[in-house]
C-alpha cells in the first residue's frame, strides 16, 4: 500500500467523485482521476498513483515524497 494523500470530492457539474492527490500536483493535471462511487474514485485514485510511480521510476525522474497534509 502506497502512503500518498488522495482527496475525494463530489462534482455536482460532473456527477462523478474527482480525485487529487496533493504530492502529485506539481507534477501532472489534477483531478488525476475520477469514479462513479466513492469506493470507485478510491479504487481509480490508487490505480493512478501506482502508474505514475512505476513510470517516472522507469524514466529516472525524482518521485515526490509522500507527505502528512496540514489543515487550514
Amino acid at each position: 500500500m502506497n502512503r500518498y494523500s488522495m482527496i475525494i470530492q463530489w462534482s455536482d457539474e460532473d456527477q462523478l467523485f474527482l480525485v487529487t492527490i496533493p504530492e502529485f500536483a506539481n507534477l501532472v493535471v489534477m483531478p488525476c482521476t475520477h469514479g462513479k462511487t466513492r469506493e470507485e474514485a478510491i479504487h481509480n485514485g490508487e490505480e493512478v498513483i501506482e502508474m505514475y510511480l512505476e513510470a517516472w521510476e522507469a524514466e529516472g525522474e525524482r518521485i515526490p515524497k509522500p507527505r502528512t497534509l496540514q489543515a487550514a
